[in-house]
């Protein structure tokens, strides 16, 4: 899977504000699907989608203990995707500054 394809399922499972919470609960350390289904007024297949929505996009990763299924974050997982909004953000901050620059230059003396 290429960078930008990488990128494109980060960004479509980050859309979600389920999933984006889901991420915020396992930052604390791995739950079973269980305890994250009663945080949701969904069911447990819901956040089963859910979390496979994660786990494609390389978000979440999955453990099988016995009948239980262990999720956690997948070390680095945002890296590429905080990669990505930062260099965005440095080109835009340039952008701004180049343009001040300009309007400066332009402005009339009072």
């Amino acid at each position: 899977m290429t960078t930008q394809d990488r990128l494109s399922s980060a960004f479509a499972a980050l859309a979600d504000p389920t999933r984006r919470d889901i991420l915020y609960r396992l930052r604390g350390g791995p739950l079973t699907v269980s305890e994250l289904a009663t945080h949701y007024p969904m069911s447990r297949p819901a956040i089963s989608q859910h979390l496979a929505v994660l786990e494609k996009a390389g978000l979440v990763e999955r453990n099988r203990r016995a009948q239980w299924s262990e999720c956690s974050l997948a070390p680095n997982s945002l890296a590429e995707v905080a990669a990505w909004v930062e260099q965005q953000h440095t080109a835009w901050n340039e952008r701004f500054d180049r343009l001040e620059e300009y309007l400066t230059k332009e402005k009339p003396d009072e």
